[in-house]
């Protein structure tokens, strides 16, 4: 069964026999003696998303804080959870490998990119790493993924004459591929059953800001990858990608982990990952979810950049950052738990009653932001799309080969050369470039390594 979905950072599924988890915990009857007991029941956590625009333009980078993104998304369900394994994929247009230009390739050779994006062959050679990397230093398993290449030339005229080849300048084509790239991150993880789904907090309760200082990167980012990709200006697409620090991504986690093993005691009230729109979107959010205000200080938050303005701290995209909602009563134990983790936190705000959010400047003086919330939260207007079905005209295929192979003299040339083409298709060929540079065994949690069994 579905236990959460479309309503929290990620989905929540119900386990197959979820009370069997056991946890190595000190007895209540002596804590200097460990043991196995009763963990209540634990369920299972699923994301997939996109990271497509940073990937288009700084593959490493963009990638990297995919992967990162989407690890701070399951930590973020509920009231905490915890990742536990990822997955990576990619889909790109032709790679065109300089001296290994392959036959398929020739139809769209003259197709180019815009200047300040990167090309098919310089995402792969860079956004694996960047997700791998991230993933690693992280220390989450990667054991699964994808990988994809298609560009090509597309009849959307009249059905194309009897032999036709779909590159023959008179015929009308279209290019259909993965121009702009997609890059897919995912991954599962477990939630507590008690924790499973996140729950109103009161007027009173403090609002948190855990992770990173804010930096002048990430400005857009949500926008950015809404327009198409080459047509805005090319130092707002260079903005809009933030940077990575799986190093401080980690100390978040272990700060939600160590939160989420006091159980019912657990001090999160409430907890949302900072993603697109950065403090601007992730702490209106915390708020309305329970049906309150806020009032804030635009200064108490972390900063890198003293000359950051109050526009800059509060809507960039700085990565590795969560906002809670803790109560005033258990304040201090999460404070403790961060110290110990080592990991920045500070507290911005509190939670009101009235439904308005205030975010004042007490260095510039004045509010910065004062609006009823349902000036962000009221109900956008209602948009409308035709949509027609296009009856694509196909190319019969010929079944003899000798059309895609003119120079072949024999059946058997041809048959040889089609299947040396499908081998060297990324779709078909070897993926171990993409499996080997991910670890696939941190945690000791993965029953079988992607590189282990009869058909590896």
């Amino acid at each position: 069964h579905v236990l959460s979905a479309y309503s929290d950072n990620a989905a929540v599924l119900e386990a197959v026999d979820a009370n069997r988890i056991r946890a190595w915990a000190p007895l209540e009857s002596d804590a200097q003696r460990w043991g196995m007991r009763d963990a209540g029941a634990v369920h299972i956590v699923a994301k997939v998303e996109t990271h497509n625009h940073p990937t288009l333009i700084s593959p490493f980078a963009g990638a990297a804080t995919g992967a990162g993104g989407e690890i701070r998304d399951e930590g973020a369900v509920g009231l905490g959870s915890r990742p536990k394994c990822g997955l990576a994929g990619y889909a790109v247009s032709d790679l065109r490998i300089p001296g290994f230009e392959q036959p398929w390739e020739a139809a769209t050779a003259n197709v180019g990119f815009p200047a300040h994006v990167a090309s098919a062959l310089d995402i792969m050679l860079e956004a694996p790493l960047g997700a791998a990397a991230f993933a690693n230093e992280f220390g989450r398993p990667a054991i699964m993924g994808f990988f994809r290449t298609y560009l090509q030339r597309v009849p959307t005229g009249m059905p194309p004459p009897q032999g036709a080849h779909v590159d023959e300048p008179d015929l009308d084509c279209e290019l259909r591929g993965f121009h702009k790239p997609i890059m897919i991150a995912g991954g599962m993880g477990s939630v507590r059953a008690e924790h499973v789904l996140k729950t109103p907090f009161a007027p009173g309760a403090r609002l948190i800001v855990l992770g990173g200082p804010s930096m002048l990167i990430g400005l857009g980012g949500g926008a950015a990858s809404s327009v198409a990709s080459g047509t805005q200006a090319q130092e707002l697409d260079f903005a809009s990608v933030q940077r990575g620090n799986p190093e401080m991504e980690r100390r978040c986690q272990m700060v939600l982990d160590a939160c989420t093993a006091l159980g019912a005691a657990n001090p999160i009230a409430f907890v949302h990952d900072v993603g697109a729109g950065g403090l601007s979107n992730a702490l209106t959010e915390l708020v309305h979810d329970s049906g309150l205000g806020a009032d804030i200080e635009i200064r108490d938050v972390p900063c890198a950049d003293a000359a950051l303005s109050p526009m800059e701290i509060w809507c960039n995209e700085s990565q590795e950052r969560y906002v809670l909602a803790v109560t005033p009563e258990q304040l201090s134990i999460f404070e403790k738990i961060a110290r110990r983790e080592r990991c920045p936190f500070a507290v911005v705000g509190s939670a009101v009653a009235e439904l308005r959010l205030r975010v004042t400047d007490r260095l510039m003086g004045g509010h910065v932001i004062d609006l009823p919330m349902d000036v962000l939260f009221g109900k956008p207007p209602k948009m409308t799309r035709d949509a027609d079905s296009l009856l694509v005209p196909r190319v019969v295929f010929d079944a003899s080969l000798s059309r895609y192979q003119p120079t072949a003299t024999s059946l058997t040339d041809r048959v040889h050369d089609a299947v040396t083409r499908v081998l060297r298709l990324p779709s078909v060929a070897s993926k171990s470039f993409l499996i080997t540079i991910g670890d696939r065994s941190v945690t000791g949690l993965v029953a079988r390594d992607p590189m282990v069994g009869p058909w590896q």
